[in-house]
């Protein structure tokens, strides 16, 4: 009688192999006649040999240059001829789940089948990268399988960090409902409602459950949600409190979605290291930012594009007169910040098809602050407030290979960067060449192709 083998099952956990979505391997690539941007310091170190290897960055001073070991045989060598070398972009206030394709504020919201959105994420991933972000904040909307997949190579999109779903009171800015609406549909693509100290304790710790890097709150009305003013104050002290607690307690931080005074004291005063927006802040709440080290990102674009005539029909009326009060004091807010010495980052906060316009944040700044300053909060200010000031917002030696090739300098003319298709010339995040728009310099994400004949 033949004795069957009993196959041995190893205790030891196998190690999942690459997807069929694998990328082709990184190539080396040599830039000379570098005009690296500095974007810590705000100038440019003309002239120097960058090579970018294994997703990293390093700089070759004069004397190595010359050395055949610096340029691997397989290197891809690239004379920049004077062009400029600067770090990929951050945009620290997004929305990727409110994608475009459907008409209006709500449409670009609510979602009553959340695959039309998930099916559109991914050319919209493409999109924000191609235009020269290479990372992107995400406070309400994407989610952990999204960042996975972008981080994994399925398709191009930038550097996630996530907030999973913003959380608002009943009837705050979050509560997409309208007034008529007795119950249920509390949760829209961007956030969910939660009410008291224990629902806002179980709710911060499942967004970090589903894989928050940091927790998003709303402390004040807004321009988008349809039954609250700018001036209401949302949640109370010690929601906000319990919140924040819990945040720390993942060895992470909170971020408040507030525009008046009020309602930045309110959210400071209990814990939160964020303020989102803040287009009512006056000099002595921007010196109170400052004193406790507040992150402030705002969104001036978002304004100016729903109060465009070219999207006159995006926000409904009684939305419109809210819209316009923020936007007025926008700019305000940017340089009373700027002057009391608030750290500020760059944001951008479009939805639906007013993602077209997330480029032009630039030139509205431009209206307020230096190029330099502008361009800080799109580098090396929003890396800090990442967490990630070791790795990302410079071109410095260990840093990711997350890189633009610019045809004009961003420290004397940062508006070039309102016209991606224009200025960017190369587009290269972990050493990859996603988006080339220059003839010296091909893109190398295409997978390897069988040809039959």
């Amino acid at each position: 009688m033949t004795q069957r083998r009993i196959p041995v099952i190893s205790e030891k956990p196998i190690a999942p192999g690459p997807g069929p979505w694998k990328l082709p391997p990184q190539r080396t690539y040599i830039f000379r006649n570098a005009n690296i941007v500095d974007t810590a310091n705000g100038k440019i170190i003309p002239n120097r040999v960058v090579k970018l290897s294994g997703g990293l960055i390093k700089i070759i001073d004069d004397k190595s240059a010359e050395h055949a070991e610096w340029y691997p045989s397989a290197a891809i060598v690239v004379d920049l001829e004077g062009k400029y070398l600067s770090p990929g972009l951050i945009d620290c206030h997004a929305h990727i789940s409110s994608v475009p394709g459907e008409e209006g504020l709500t449409a670009s919201i609510v979602h009553p089948d959340m695959a039309v959105s998930h099916f559109r994420q991914p050319y919209m991933a493409a999109q924000v990268l191609y235009r020269g972000f290479t990372t992107l904040r995400d406070t309400g909307g994407a989610t952990l399988a999204l960042k996975e997949a972008i981080a994994d190579d399925v398709f191009p999109g930038p550097r996630l960090f996530i907030a999973n779903k913003a959380l608002s009171q009943t009837g705050g800015h979050g509560d997409s409902r309208s007034a008529h609406e007795a119950c249920c549909g509390t949760t829209n693509c961007l956030s969910t409602v939660v009410d008291g100290v224990p629902a806002a304790i179980l709710a911060t710790r499942e967004q970090i459950r589903q894989g928050a890097d940091f927790i998003k709150i709303m402390t004040s009305g807004g321009v988008a949600s349809p039954n609250d003013r700018l001036d209401h104050i949302q949640f109370t002290a010690a929601e906000i409190r319990a919140i924040t607690e819990v945040a720390e307690t993942y060895n992470t931080y909170v971020t408040a979605h507030a525009y008046t005074p009020r309602s930045i004291r309110h959210a400071v005063d209990n814990g939160v290291k964020g303020i989102e927006h803040g287009n009512l802040i006056d000099k002595e709440t921007a010196e109170y930012m400052a004193k406790n080290n507040v992150w402030f990102t705002p969104t001036l674009v978002t304004y100016h594009a729903m109060g465009s005539d070219k999207y006159a029909g995006f926000l409904p009326p009684a939305n419109r007169e809210k819209n316009l009060q923020v936007l007025e004091q926008g700019l305000q807010s940017l340089r009373l910040a700027d002057e009391a010495g608030v750290t500020i980052c760059h944001g951008s906060d479009l939805l639906g098809p007013l993602w077209v316009e997330q480029s032009k944040e630039f030139g509205i700044r431009a209206q307020a602050l230096s190029a330099a300053k502008i361009l800080q909060g799109a580098t090396v200010n929003a890396a800090k407030m990442l967490k990630q000031e070791n790795f990302l917002g410079q071109i410095k030696d260990g840093f990711a290979a997350d890189v633009l090739v610019l045809n004009a300098n961003p420290l004397e003319d940062i508006t070039i960067l309102d016209e991606p298709k224009k200025n960017i010339l190369v587009v290269l995040k972990n050493g990859r060449v996603y988006k080339s728009r220059w003839t010296k310099l091909k893109e190398d994400v295409a997978r390897p192709q069988s040809m039959i004949e």
